[in-house]
């Protein structure tokens, strides 16, 4: 499905990358769309104050690739969130392998990743 996202088709896009076996309400569907709100707010701290929560915002996105796919996942996410937060997307979609090639949302090529934040998660990773 290449056809952009707009508010007027977000709902369908969404609903036809959604699979979780496990949900079996329209409000844990709306549960799981909630995410969005939960790393918005995650990279509005990290851009007023520096401070972020790595594990917790790599988690949220990794719970959203696995029920969205990381492509459904990558594209509501770079729609949802403000264009000033995209390089922070960008960013944790490259550290996880997520990031598509292209989408229709955005101009991928035209965005530059963090380093401060690709640094605090490699740091993570290294980790392990």
């Amino acid at each position: 499905m290449n056809q952009r996202i707009t508010d007027e088709n977000f709902l369908m896009h969404a609903m036809k990358w959604y699979d979780n076996p496990s949900c079996h309400t329209i409000e844990e569907f709306y549960e799981d769309l909630s995410r969005i709100k939960y790393i918005k707010r995650l990279l509005g701290r990290y851009e007023k104050s520096g401070e972020i929560k790595e594990r917790l915002l790599v988690n949220h996105i990794i719970i959203m690739a696995n029920i969205f796919t990381p492509e459904g996942a990558s594209r509501i996410l770079f729609f949802s969130i403000e264009d000033n937060h995209h390089s922070y997307l960008k960013t944790v979609l490259e550290f996880l392998k997520y990031l598509p090639y292209s989408i229709p949302e955005t101009d991928l090529s035209s965005i530059n990743t963090d380093a401060r934040l690709w640094h605090n998660l490699n740091s993570l990773d290294e980790m392990k």
